[in-house]
């Protein structure tokens, strides 16, 4: 049903159509009759100038001025003027008129000015006409029509808006007294319904009756399902961020028993690596049975939310408690984490930031205290957790805090070198595939603790360590390869995109491999694609460095650029490694079957390896080799082992 305002706005467009219409059709009308009476006008000066010509031809001076003014005062008898001038052949004006007072004028019918020439009286007569009288009756026209439009379309809107109403309210009614047969069976509640009980036994009635029912179920369900989908996060079945936003206007800032309480950023640190190594659906597990461990540990607190804010990232609130109890949840969560780490052999689980909140302070201050509690945990033992203090927020930069012990903690892995090389396979799908193992590192902190990898990497990337972290990482490979004689083998070691860019960085790598020529054969260095892209210059210049000692390059995260081909000819790469989305579940997905045959195709032409990575189960690998993909890397082929 149309509401008024709707009834209204949609009356009101036709009527300014019709406005419009009639507007223009007068408009025409008025020009065509204006033009028709300029016209005729033009001959009513032809007759006057031929009645006023003298007998015998002879016209002086004198007789020039009479015989203008005569013609001057018969036309200005016969309509009016805005202009009317009478020239003689040596252009004196003889009699002189304009109209100071012009009136209305309207767009496409202004007069014009017109010139009429009495030969024989040697006279030119000059004239524009005035309209003004045709014009205020044209505009009366339409302001009339506007009036009387705007009248019925208000007429029409609230008749039709009355009708709606009424038509409205006795479909309502009969719903009602439809639902009402459902609840009186009986004869006698039937009756007090106002309905005969014989109207039960129509089996149209009842029809209606059941598929208003199931409609009103089914609308039911659809905003449930909704709801679900706009608040509930479908991995975990807990509230997402949206709902955490909501809950903390509803319950905290605005008038709520929630005085104070304690809010809790708990982040998984191993998503991203169990997805890398072992694939999603590991992933997708870990991410659940961490969301299980928070849940078994907040059932002791009956008022207590937990949320799921990203992918890595939970939200617990405890409202009404002070911080000291919310740290012995947290203590207690970090048992549940470690027994879980010890089951699952993970370097770690989550880490946990906490922060005492009240009515005055802002989300978003409060979310970004949390997350610099968990930066400063992370540089900890493993699953641990760190409170910040009222004190700290008053007192300290609470980033820079964060910062700070990240960047204490990455000097001190580099100064010690605290690392440790895993080796996770690449099985190749031909017995003349070459490939080779990728190099995975891992660090540790003072108490030989393993810190999470991905925090890790990101604050050495945000902190601008990241180029002496891959030094590290290549020193140690090399070191180990020599040591344990494992020259019989091909080594991967990934290359951040900010160290490609470094020619200090450029110089010491092409120096390194230079004084291994044993080892540099056998190293394969992983750039992203991203990476790559950023200054292709500098990238050629890197590939025909390390082509020039022997050593070879490989594209990993191939396909999520939108150039993936385009500069292939000039970088040249060995091998490039498609995106896990294009290779998870390439079983069920034609599209990215298709398009991996397509790109396979293209780089073996131009003599390019393609590996595939997070192979995670037998289908998927079958499809990739079907596929004539080279090498497969994943949770399925083999997990990483100590180098």
């Amino acid at each position: 049903m149309y509401t008024f305002p709707q009834l209204l706005l949609r009356n009101a467009i036709l009527s300014l159509i019709f406005i419009i219409c009639i507007s223009a059709l007068s408009l025409s009308m008025l020009s065509s009759l204006l033009e028709d009476k300029a016209t005729q006008h033009s001959k009513v000066i032809s007759v006057l100038t031929k009645q006023s010509i003298t007998t015998d031809g002879a016209v002086t001076a004198n007789d020039n001025i009479g015989t203008a003014k005569g013609i001057a005062k018969a036309l200005q008898q016969a309509t009016n003027y805005n202009v009317l001038i009478i020239t003689n052949k040596a252009g004196e004006n003889l009699f002189n008129y304009k109209n100071s007072d012009t009136g209305l004028t309207l767009p496409l019918t202004a007069p014009k000015s017109k010139n009429h020439e009495a030969e024989q009286l040697g006279l030119n007569v000059e004239y524009q006409l005035d309209f003004s009288g045709e014009y205020i009756l044209v505009v009366s026209f339409i302001l009339f029509s506007i009036v009387l439009s705007s009248s019925l379309v208000v007429f029409a809107a609230t008749m039709s808006n009355k009708r709606h109403k009424a038509v409205f309210k006795i479909i309502s009614q009969q719903i009602k007294n439809d639902l009402a047969l459902i609840n009186h069976p009986n004869k006698s509640d039937t009756e007090k319904s106002g309905f005969d009980c014989d109207i039960l036994e129509i089996p149209e009635l009842k029809q209606g009756i059941s598929d208003i029912k199931e409609l009103m179920t089914k609308q039911i369900e659809n905003t449930i399902a909704l709801e679900k989908e706009a608040y509930v996060d479908h991995l975990t079945k807990i509230d997402n961020r949206n709902r955490f936003v909501q809950f903390y206007e509803n319950q905290v800032v605005q008038e709520s028993p929630v005085q104070f309480g304690v809010l809790i950023i708990i982040r998984c640190s191993e998503l991203q690596t169990i997805n890398q190594i072992h694939g999603y659906k590991e992933g997708d597990n870990y991410i659940s049975h961490v969301a299980n461990l928070i849940k078994k540990a907040l059932s002791e607190y009956s008022d207590a939310n937990i949320f799921r804010l990203n992918s890595s990232d939970f939200a617990c609130i405890l409202p009404n408690i002070e911080l000291k109890e919310a740290e012995k949840f947290t203590s207690e969560l970090t048992l549940l984490f470690n027994k879980y780490q010890q089951e699952s052999d993970l370097d770690s689980v989550a880490y946990s930031g906490l922060v005492r909140f009240d009515k005055s302070k802002p989300l978003g201050e409060l979310l970004a205290f949390a997350d610099t509690g968990v930066s400063v945990a992370q540089t900890q033992s493993s699953n641990s957790w760190y409170s910040q203090k009222d004190t700290d927020i008053l007192q300290k930069n609470t980033v820079n805090y964060g910062n700070q012990n990240w960047r204490q903690e990455i000097d001190s892995v580099l100064e010690n070198q605290r690392i440790t090389l895993l080796l996770q396979p690449i099985q190749p799908n031909g017995r003349n595939n070459k490939v080779y193992g990728e190099i995975l590192a891992r660090f540790l902190n003072s108490n030989d603790e393993m810190l999470p990898t991905a925090s890790f990497i990101a604050m050495a990337e945000k902190l601008d360590k990241i180029t002496a972290v891959d030094r590290l990482i290549i020193e140690t490979a090399i070191n180990q390869i020599i040591n344990k004689n494992m020259f019989m083998h091909s080594f991967g070691i990934n290359i951040s995109a900010r160290s490609i860019s470094d020619e200090h960085f450029i110089i010491w790598l092409e120096r390194k491999l230079l004084r291994e020529p044993k080892v540099a054969p056998l190293l394969i260095f992983e750039i992203t694609e991203y990476g790559l892209q950023q200054n292709i210059k500098t990238s050629k210049r890197l590939i025909d460095m390390l082509h020039r000692v022997g050593s070879r390059i490989t594209v990993e995260r191939f396909g999520v650029g939108l150039t993936s081909f385009k500069f292939f000819r000039d970088l040249t790469p060995d091998y490039i490694k498609m995106d896990s989305s294009y290779t998870r579940d390439i079983d069920d997905d034609k599209n990215n079957q298709y398009f991996l045959r397509l790109m396979v195709d293209l780089a073996h032409r131009l003599s390019i390896n393609v590996l595939a990575e997070s192979v995670e189960s037998q289908e998927e690998k079958h499809m990739l080799e079907k596929l004539f993909i080279d090498g497969c890397q994943g949770f399925y082929i083999g997990k990483p082992a100590p180098l």
